[in-house]
């Protein structure tokens, strides 16, 4: 049973075939505006720029944001390195923070302990899909003149209340990693909420030029007028996403039917103390992302995981806290006292859950798992 399949929904091979004949395979081509129409209206953000992979918009905010050496930004140290990397490559110094256990995501009563003279924005990267007190972070961002910036990588068609993930922070950066929910193989997308930022994220995201302006006839040259870098997403891979957007709310809704299939039938387990189960907030409308459970600690998580192995089963752990690596140690710190990343990180282990995983599949993942704990 592998952990993931990355989603084919049939309809890939009609629009490449559509991208082949219209012969643009740039960036910013037909599908790319398509993609970047559709995300818009369903997210909300102002203006989204579809990337060549979440990395690149995470570059891309870092850019808009005018770091400079020394200036700090808060995150959590539970996430992947390209939300860290995005920004030390601006020379920013990495402020790692911890999380809340419950959720997995950035604590913001750590956050507020953190800020400092040199801070410039909070990163919230939002776990599974789940979102953080976004409440708290903005109201923290807005009396502190921060950036609030949102890691939305796991987050396609995920809301806190009505609004959608990743558009609700000055920006947001969602994936299309063959990994999520729905995918390109590589690729990304920049949400632009703040009105002051859009013109310049479109300059900078086409290496600085002011190429945009020209194309639409609004400028008689085409020039170098800030910093950038190629972060267009081609026009194949923006043909590929377009196919794969038409079956999002199917995808979503048979993701949230696994998710609550393992919620339930673990439940018992949870119960009796033996595993703890995923918890989303009351306002968290979550997209089925991933699905993990909590072991004792890392020895049981390490047994758990190569007792399902045996069975054919592949089950991962998640992210090594940032802040334990060698670059983490060179690029930050880690502010606070790291009562629950080390601990909560070394007892995760994911359980297979993609768009093809059938019930019986997923039954027969669950029947393994309590086993392991009938054994122990």
């Amino acid at each position: 049973m592998p952990f993931n399949l990355p989603l084919l929904t049939g309809a890939e091979e009609t629009y490449l075939r559509e991208a082949l004949h219209q012969g643009h395979f740039a960036g910013d081509g037909p599908h790319s505006h398509r993609c970047a129409t559709y995300l818009e209206k369903l997210t909300g953000a102002r203006k989204v720029l579809p990337t060549p992979s979440c990395t690149h918009a995470l570059e891309l905010a870092a850019l808009l944001i005018d770091l400079k050496p020394g200036d700090e930004v808060i995150l959590p140290s539970f996430t992947f390195v390209s939300t860290a990397n995005a920004f030390a490559l601006r020379g920013a110094r990495l402020v790692f923070v911890d999380i809340d256990p419950r959720t997995m995501n950035i604590d913001p009563n750590e956050v507020e302990q953190a800020i400092g003279p040199r801070t410039r924005a909070v990163l919230a990267m939002h776990y599974a899909g789940i979102g953080c007190d976004l409440k708290a972070l903005k109201d923290l961002a807005d009396r502190h003149g921060l950036f609030l910036i949102e890691d939305a990588a796991h987050c396609i068609d995920a809301y806190s209340g009505d609004r959608h993930l990743g558009a609700i922070g000055h920006l947001g950066a969602l994936s299309f990693h063959e990994s999520k929910n729905i995918h390109c193989g590589e690729g990304g997308a920049l949400l632009v909420n703040d009105p002051e930022l859009v013109e310049r994220a479109i300059v900078m995201r086409e290496k600085g030029t002011n190429r945009a302006a020209f194309a639409a006839g609004k400028t008689p040259f085409y020039s170098w007028v800030d910093l950038g870098s190629s972060y267009s997403l081609g026009e194949l891979p923006a043909a590929f996403l377009f196919a794969q957007t038409r079956a999002l709310p199917g995808v979503t809704a048979r993701r949230l039917q696994l998710w609550r299939l393992y919620q339930e039938a673990l439940r018992e387990l949870a119960d009796t103390g033996e595993l703890e189960l995923p918890f989303a907030p009351a306002e968290a409308r979550h997209n089925g992302h991933l699905f993990f459970l909590k072991c004792k600690d890392a020895g049981q998580r390490q047994a758990l995981s190569r007792f399902l192995a045996r069975r054919g089963i592949d089950a991962h752990f998640h992210y090594v806290p940032l802040h334990s690596s060698a670059a983490g140690r060179q690029f930050g710190r880690f502010s606070g006292i790291d009562r629950w990343t080390t601990r909560e990180s070394g007892r995760l282990l994911r359980l297979p859950l993609f768009h093809a995983l059938s019930d019986e599949q997923a039954g027969y993942i669950v029947e393994q798992v309590r086993q392991f704990f009938r054994s122990s």
